[in-house]
């Protein structure tokens, strides 16, 4: 009954999450085209528009932890929602300034959103359904993802950015209702330790939780920053435009698509990871899958037809849906085996947050002087590394139980 229960929350928290995201994922593929009607002058202050509320979220990222130590629960997700709404509505007003001040807002949001989600997953679940739950919400929550770009440029397009962000943000209310209704006003956690050395030792002096922050910045800076945001430029430099029928499809289209099929296929393929992990054990899942990557990332300049290339690049896509499942059901693994849970997971939510925002910062600084060829097959050293490190210590504990 009580996982029964805990399954419930975590689909609401996702949902709840996938509603409030609309507004944020409309502009990723609505902005850089209608930037004139929103009152903007230039392109580069399209992506600062679009960068800026994951710089905001590094150093707020420990303040909402500490609120939700004190005040956790349902309070958090309420005022993410109404800044959520406020914020889409906001996308229908001219000029830079209100603009920049209401993406950081949306940064406060998404903030309170994630680490509340985090929390509850933390308080609800255990070590035989961890991954399970943390793949349920990664891969629902991302439904809000699709359904922003995909309504957020017809609408666009029929009725213009003002209307389309009117509506999108009305659509964000009705998280409000799931927030009432099926998540309990407090989540917060408390467990009890056999090893009392360990519950008073900081986490920052744990090899353990150092191993667990270190892959989750280079993962978050790989996936989220460098390949996210160089995709459709490798797309155009390896074909420019693709005749589909009389259709002429060009990179930016390209890269929509291959970013929307892994958006389409988490809702069920991240728990089903995520159970995987439960079964088999996370480690061995989370170095498999490092390994498929390095090869897959390794391979992307070689001489291949257009089509298999594709299919390399959503092979990268779905190493992305793994290790990123994993990688939180890890960081949650940690948390419950220290004496604040909350702490650790919004360490975790700033270490990834500064991940995703240096690797854009990363990918075109190397882009400019070495040539992304360069760039994916470092990345492919170094997610080759962390699979031998990751594996080493696997073998490491396996010898240790057989002992």
């Amino acid at each position: 009954m009580k996982e029964i229960k805990g399954k419930t929350q975590v689909i609401a928290v996702a949902l709840v999450t996938a509603f409030c995201l609309l507004g944020d994922s409309m502009l990723y593929v609505v902005l850089p085209i209608y930037w004139q009607e929103a009152g903007l002058s230039s392109l580069w202050e399209v992506g600062i528009l679009l960068s800026i509320n994951r710089l905001v979220r590094v150093p707020l990222g420990p303040l909402v932890g500490k609120w939700y130590e004190r005040a956790g629960g349902r309070i958090g997700l309420v005022v993410a929602v109404i800044l959520a709404f406020l914020t889409t509505v906001s996308y229908g007003f001219h000029g830079f300034w209100i603009w920049l001040v209401m993406r950081s807002v949306w940064g406060i949001a998404w903030t309170f959103l994630r680490l509340g989600a985090y929390s509850l997953i933390v308080s609800v679940s255990e070590e035989n359904n961890r991954g399970q739950l943390m793949g349920l919400y990664n891969g629902l929550y991302r439904l809000g993802s699709l359904g922003g770009m995909i309504a957020g440029a017809l609408l666009a397009s029929w009725l213009g950015l003002g209307t389309t962000a009117l509506i999108l943000g009305c659509f964000s209310l009705p998280a409000l209702a799931l927030v009432f209704l099926y998540i309990r006003p407090s989540f917060q956690k408390r467990h009890v330790y056999t090893d009392a050395v360990r519950t008073t030792e900081r986490f920052w002096k744990q090899k353990s939780v150092w191993a667990t922050m270190a892959t989750a910045l280079v993962v978050a800076m790989v996936y989220q920053g460098m390949f996210a945001s160089t995709l459709s430029r490798l797309i155009e430099i390896r074909q420019p435009v693709v005749w589909i029928g009389g259709l002429a499809l060009g990179a930016a289209v390209i890269a929509s698509l291959v970013q929307g099929a892994r958006w389409g296929w988490e809702p069920w393929a991240a728990p089903w990871f995520g159970r995987l992990s439960d079964r088999y054990g996370r480690k061995s899942i989370f170095v498999w899958a490092l390994l498929a990557a390095a090869v897959l990332f390794g391979v992307l300049h070689a001489p291949v037809s257009f089509s298999l290339w594709i299919c390399i690049l959503m092979g990268i896509q779905l190493t992305a849906t793994v290790l990123t499942t994993v990688m939180d059901t890890l960081a949650a693994d940690e948390a419950t085996r220290q004496a604040n849970s909350t702490a650790l997971m919004t360490l975790y939510s700033v270490v990834t947050d500064v991940g995703a925002a240096l690797g854009p910062l990363l990918a075109f600084w190397i882009d400019g002087r070495l040539g992304l060829d360069v760039m994916y097959v470092a990345i492919a050293v170094l997610l080759l590394l962390l699979a031998i490190i990751w594996g080493g210590q696997l073998q490491w504990h396996k010898k240790r139980s057989v002992l």
